[in-house]
């Protein structure tokens, strides 16, 4: 396997879990554009087929959306089946889904244990679930790339809850653990924003978005197309990477 940079992705197959949300789906007009047929994994969207065929093709790519859950792991095995019958093959994988909740780190009684468990299981064993179900196929690849969209919460300990934080700071560690257990056939490297301009977190306002600016050192919160970014490099220029994280919050961190 060559680790040079690649301009093109002509003939890679790449699945992108919450491929609907914005930074999913963001990635996948980045990937598409660049040759890669792009299947998106979604729980309930009503309208994923339509966005799956309005991603770039002009390579005759043949994009898909296919219906899984990832704290549903019999969900993600028939998804992975499902690529492997359509298609033959998976050569990246990006883990974008997850959800969370606002909740005050002082505030230890509203971080139930009903909440701490569904918070872990979305952003931590979901994650590893999805990964477990298709490294067949990434290996099988022998050139193949897992993404974890991560948060910088999972360094410095501030985010949506702590909840969030831990299962965050797990994806980070496991992911270096894979990325030695899986190498070379596979690298697998967790990207982490910071604030990111989106829906993700219930709540947050264009308050939230100006406050976040303004204590920014680069003078604006993150965009879904910054991360997509970085999931494109990893794929074609950064290729010599693996085992770590690719922080992209404009400094949020410092």
């Amino acid at each position: 396997m060559s680790f040079d940079p690649a301009s093109r992705l002509d003939g890679k197959v790449a699945v992108i879990t919450g491929g609907l949300g914005a930074i999913g789906y963001a990635s996948a007009r980045r990937l598409a554009a660049l040759g890669a047929t792009c299947v998106l994994l979604h729980r309930k969207g009503e309208d994923a087929d339509a966005r799956a065929a309005a991603l770039p093709g002009a390579g005759g790519q043949r994009h898909s959306a296919i219906r899984a859950d990832i704290v549903d792991t019999p969900s993600l095995q028939r998804a992975a089946s499902e690529v492997q019958s359509t298609y033959g093959r998976c050569d990246i994988l990006v883990n974008s889904a997850g959800h969370t909740r606002p909740v005050p780190a002082a505030d230890l009684d509203a971080l139930t244990d009903e909440l701490i468990d569904e918070l872990l299981r979305a952003n931590f064993r979901g994650v590893f679930a999805t990964i477990r179900a298709f490294a067949p196929l990434l290996k099988a690849s022998g050139d193949g790339l897992v993404v974890n969209i991560s948060s910088i919460a999972g360094f410095t300990g501030v985010g949506s809850n702590l909840a969030y934080v831990a299962a965050k700071a797990g994806l980070d560690v496991v992911g270096d653990a894979l990325a030695k257990a899986l190498a070379p056939a596979v690298r697998v490297v967790s990207v982490s924003p910071g604030a990111v301009e989106s829906d993700f977190v219930p709540g947050r306002g264009e308050d939230f978005k100006a406050k976040m600016a303004n204590t920014t050192p680069l003078g604006r919160i993150g965009l879904p197309e910054d991360v997509a970014a970085t999931v494109e490099a990893l794929a074609t220029t950064l290729r010599f990477v693996t085992g770590t994280r690719i922080v992209v919050d404009g400094g949020r961190h410092l």
